[in-house]
């Protein structure tokens, strides 16, 4: 028999983060912006076999970690999301650059522009549109700051 503390060192350890299992529950319910186990349940149904009771599990995983909230409407629980789809995406790039990147955004950048799978114009219109939205009306970036180098 294994101890309790092998075991739990044997374990993976307790995250806040989102789960590929967990990120596919709350893409369901932010758009649907409430959602049963239920309704959630037979959305999942139509990309993979999953049981009802594993989905129950999840969403409830997914209140503990404070992403859903729950009121009891009937007989049947009601979830709503309790972060914005930004805001998680937000703290899921961040904590991917910091652990993938020692938290370098620059590097970040640098290998998405070096990878051949992205489209590098598209990549750099991209970053140019979201720094004339994050710059006043009057100031405009220097275009040779988002140019390629030669």
């Amino acid at each position: 028999m294994v101890s309790g503390t092998i075991l739990t060192l044997l374990m993976r350890p307790k995250s806040r983060t989102l789960t590929d299992h967990e990120l596919e529950i709350m893409k369901i319910v932010w758009e649907l912006e409430a959602a049963t186990v239920r309704v959630v349940h037979q959305n999942l149904l139509q990309k993979r076999k999953i049981a009802y009771t594993t989905v129950m599990t999840m969403m409830r995983i997914l209140k503990r970690k404070s992403y859903l909230r729950r009121t009891l409407q009937g007989r049947a629980y009601t979830y709503y999301p309790t972060r914005s789809k930004e805001e998680v995406v937000r703290s899921m790039v961040a904590e991917f650059v910091e652990r993938v990147f020692n938290g370098s955004a620059e590097a970040l950048m640098a290998s998405l522009l070096k990878a051949s799978d992205f489209d590098r114009p598209k990549l750099l219109e991209i970053a140019r549109r979201e720094l004339e939205e994050d710059l006043p009306q009057n100031d405009s970036p220097a275009p040779s700051a988002l140019e390629p180098a030669p």
